[in-house]
C-alpha cells in the first residue's frame, strides 16, 4: 500500500508542479493530496517535500492560515469561468447548462471563502 500512495503521491506532485505554470489545473488540492500521500508513505519524500523552499513553504501556509495569494483566486475564478462558458456554449441542453453554472457557482464561492494572502 505504501507503494501505491508514493506513486500516486508523486503522480499528484507532477500534476501539482504542472498547476504552477497551467491555470487549468489546480496547484493547491494536488500538493495537500501529494502530502497527505508522502505522510502516509514515506518519511523521507514527506520531509524533503515540506523542507523545499517553494512548495513546502506554500502547503504550510495554506494548512496553517487557510489563505490564497490574490493571484491564484483570480486566475482560479478566471479560469473557471472562462471555461464553464465554453462548455455551456458547446452543449445545447439546458439541464446541462444550468447543472454547469450551478457548479461553477459553488466552486467560485468555494475560492473565495478562503481568505487572501497578504
Amino acid at each position: 500500500m505504501k507503494l501505491l500512495f508514493k506513486i500516486i503521491g508523486t503522480i499528484s506532485l507532477g500534476l501539482g508542479l504542472i498547476g504552477i505554470f497551467l491555470p487549468v489545473l489546480p496547484t493547491t488540492p494536488f500538493l495537500l493530496l501529494t502530502a497527505a500521500l508522502y505522510a502516509r508513505s514515506s518519511d523521507k519524500l514527506y520531509n524533503w517535500l515540506m523542507s523545499h523552499h517553494y512548495l513546502g513553504a506554500y502547503i504550510k501556509d495554506f494548512r496553517e492560515h487557510h489563505t490564497l495569494p490574490l493571484r491564484v483566486k483570480i486566475i482560479s475564478v478566471s479560469t473557471l469561468w472562462i471555461t464553464i462558458c465554453l462548455s455551456i456554449y458547446m452543449v445545447d441542453i439546458l439541464f446541462v447548462k444550468i447543472m454547469l453554472i450551478l457548479i461553477a457557482l459553488a466552486v467560485t464561492i468555494h475560492i473565495l471563502h478562503y481568505k487572501t494572502k497578504k
